[in-house]
């Protein structure tokens, strides 16, 4: 095992798969909204409807490629590096999509929610594809928990680089005024991108990457144990459904990654209209978007040592307090605190990022009690995050529909049509969300993560042997 890990390369190799994907990833959930509300001007209906159409294809095609990388017996899909090097060229032009219109858009035009819902089923469908095969990478590289933590530290710091490139964008296009400059950076930061995932394809290994093979040359009881089927994807997602940790990590993640979506996509929207350009200018704000995504990495770096100690358990139940403590201090404080609130909306990016960024902990796992459980002969990783995907990646689609929703319902619609300046009733409505979402998010998320019971994993040298 400690080979695996005490090989640069592979180790190296893992984490330029997160290093390419959060180059392009942060970028797209940062300014597609924007894009399509305030520049292509898309109606709400098309706006909701694309929202619609990507919210079942996201919850579909993770359980859908998972059952297949698992069970396929094509090397492209069965073998994780495989995965990553063929789809990493499809995932980097599938990011450009969004950033050339199809033509010149008038308002409310009917191609505007075309071109939306080609991009995001697009992008999200390479997305899968290619994070699917790196996160069962995690889990199939090493059972132990310091390598796993050491795989957590390379990829963190590989995260920290890829998401300097929000920071680079907004500073290069004025946070998307220039809207060439935004194009041009696009491009070569999707070349980029392709280059780190397409190394990972190279150099990357699974320990069950030889079991594969020898399975592919056993004939027919190879068919029988990886043949694709309904019936036996159904009885695989029954297996991880019963598991009650899995569906108590559910319930929280799923909370989880609405408020990520609820932060990416709104941030820079809220700050516009809550913070006045003459308090905040616009490079103070492009330096505040950049360490809402460069300094969860660098918090996860730093808590090496507690997670280590204490486990991720308890850190990740004391980020959901924290969350709920701040934004119940904002909410009393009040909307006229600029400074505080710039502090509050960047603080808040970086905890659930940051606190994200350990999930993949639980759930390997939660892939390792099932192995041991089920007796498998390798562990059916793609399976149980595509499972998890099933259930918490319509929380991208519900977050924008719900925001959207509301302040459209004070005004926001007209007011980007008009370009004039916000209704004070408008302003009042995001500050209440700013505060109040988050706040009765992480006390939910406080109950469903409570009673998850696999906690002592960083006290186990070694949960199995490998064989």
């Amino acid at each position: 095992d400690e080979t695996y890990l005490s090989c640069h390369p592979t180790t190296l190799s893992f984490a330029m798969t997160t290093l390419g994907s959060n180059m392009i990833t942060n970028i797209f959930s940062f300014y597609y909204v924007k894009l399509f509300l305030n520049k292509y001007k898309i109606s709400e209906g098309a706006f909701q409807q694309s929202q619609v159409v990507y919210m079942v294809w996201n919850a579909v095609n993770d359980p859908l490629f998972g059952y297949i990388q698992d069970s396929s017996r094509v090397p492209c899909c069965s073998q994780r590096r495989l995965s990553i090097l063929y789809g990493a060229p499809f995932y980097s032009l599938a990011f450009l999509l969004a950033w050339f219109p199809w033509r010149s858009y008038s308002p409310d035009d009917w191609l505007c929610g075309l071109h939306l819902t080609v991009a995001l089923c697009a992008f999200d469908g390479m997305l899968t594809f290619v994070l699917l095969a790196q996160c069962s990478l995690f889990a199939e590289i090493s059972s132990h928990h310091d390598n796993r933590l050491r795989l957590i530290k390379y990829n963190q710091v590989a995260s920290l680089i890829g998401s300097s490139s929000i920071l680079f964008c907004g500073m290069v296009s004025k946070n998307m005024e220039d809207f060439t400059a935004f194009q041009t950076f696009a491009v070569l930061i999707a070349i980029l991108s392709c280059s780190c995932m397409i190394y990972t394809g190279f150099h990357s290994e699974s320990r069950f990457d030889n079991k594969l093979s020898e399975n592919s040359g056993s004939g027919d009881q190879a068919a029988e144990q990886t043949g694709c089927s309904f019936s036996m994807l159904k009885t695989l997602m029954w297996q991880i459904l019963i598991n009650r940790d899995f569906r108590l990590f559910v319930l929280m993640n799923f909370f989880q990654v609405f408020m990520l979506a609820f932060f990416n996509n709104f941030t820079m929207i809220f700050t516009d209209h809550l913070i006045p350009p003459d308090v905040l200018p616009p490079l103070a704000k492009s330096v505040i978007y950049g360490a809402g995504f460069i300094l969860p990495q660098l918090l996860v770096l730093s808590s090496q040592r507690l997670l280590h100690q204490i486990g991720y358990y308890k850190i990740i139940l004391f980020t959901f307090f924290l969350e709920a403590g701040l934004a119940a201090v904002m909410l009393l404080l009040g909307p006229q605190h600029y400074y505080f609130l710039a502090f509050f909306l960047t603080i808040g990016m970086v905890i659930i990022q940051a606190a994200f960024s350990l999930f993949c902990l639980p759930l390997a796992d939660i892939i390792d009690t099932d192995l041991q459980k089920y007796k498998r002969s390798s562990p059916i990783s793609s399976m149980v995050f595509g499972t998890n995907a099933l259930f918490t990646k319509p929380a991208q689609s519900l977050a924008p529909m719900i925001v959207l929703k509301i302040l459209n319902q004070f005004g926001y619609e007209q007011l980007k049509e008009s370009g004039q300046d916000s209704d004070p009733s408008l302003h009042s409505v995001m500050f209440y969300l700013v505060c109040l979402v988050p706040m009765c998010v992480a006390a939910l998320q406080i109950l469903a993560w409570r009673p998850f019971s696999i906690r002592n994993s960083h006290t186990v040298d070694i949960k199995y042997i490998d064989s």
